[in-house]
């Protein structure tokens, strides 16, 4: 088991917090690092793209000519696909990109992103990111305290945190259950309380 300190708001270290070494010291599997982001790419996409088929196009209910006796091609309507104005073939219509992923797999992969963060030195434990009042320029203090200028800042049932938070681009709050691979990936610092570490190592683990 690894130790790591734990530090207040003013980055005086007040204890010790044991990590699980199943979930800190592990081999880092990057080949599911990248499978699961791309599931979650996937996952995020609208899939709202979407084209008019000859159906869905305005217009073209008559028969442009009779059928025969013309000279020209036969026709049904205005807006066949080879007419200009009709309807696409086999264009996009509204879908989901979302596919499963298998569970062992997410884990696995959420488990190697925290081993990175441990082995790389961000990962920091304070003893709660708890602040009076909503306001951005505390959540910014502790940043430069800390001499970070990235980072994922986790804990539980902190709503003044999260709103705090929202307007500083580099930074994301949110809770332990919100904890994934992509955002671990993105910011360069993880920032944990206590309390949620707990409750990440005992999920994690079970």
């Amino acid at each position: 088991m690894a130790m790591v300190d734990v530090y207040n708001l003013r980055k005086e270290k007040v204890g010790e917090f044991e990590l699980a070494d199943v979930l800190f010291d592990t081999e880092v599997k990057e080949h599911l690092i990248h499978d699961v982001v791309l599931w979650q790419l996937a996952r995020r996409r609208s899939g709202t793209a979407a084209t008019k088929n000859r159906s869905a196009v305005a217009g073209g209910g008559s028969k442009p000519w009779r059928q025969k006796g013309t000279g020209r091609a036969r026709s049904g309507t205005s807006r066949s696909p080879i007419w200009r104005g009709g309807g696409t073939i086999f264009g996009p219509q509204p879908r989901s990109y979302a596919y499963k992923l298998n569970k062992k797999m997410r884990r696995q992969a959420l488990v190697s992103a925290l081993t990175m963060k441990h082995r790389d030195g961000r990962l920091v434990v304070v003893d709660n990111l708890d602040f009076p009042e909503i306001r951005t320029k505390q959540v910014a203090a502790v940043l430069r305290e800390f001499g970070m200028n990235s980072a994922i800042m986790v804990a539980d049932d902190n709503r003044n945190l999260q709103l705090s938070a929202r307007n500083l681009p580099r930074v994301l709050a949110i809770g332990s259950p919100g904890l994934n691979v992509y955002d671990l990936l993105k910011y360069d610092v993880l920032m944990v309380t206590t309390d949620s570490l707990t409750r990440i190592q005992g999920a994690l683990q079970q």
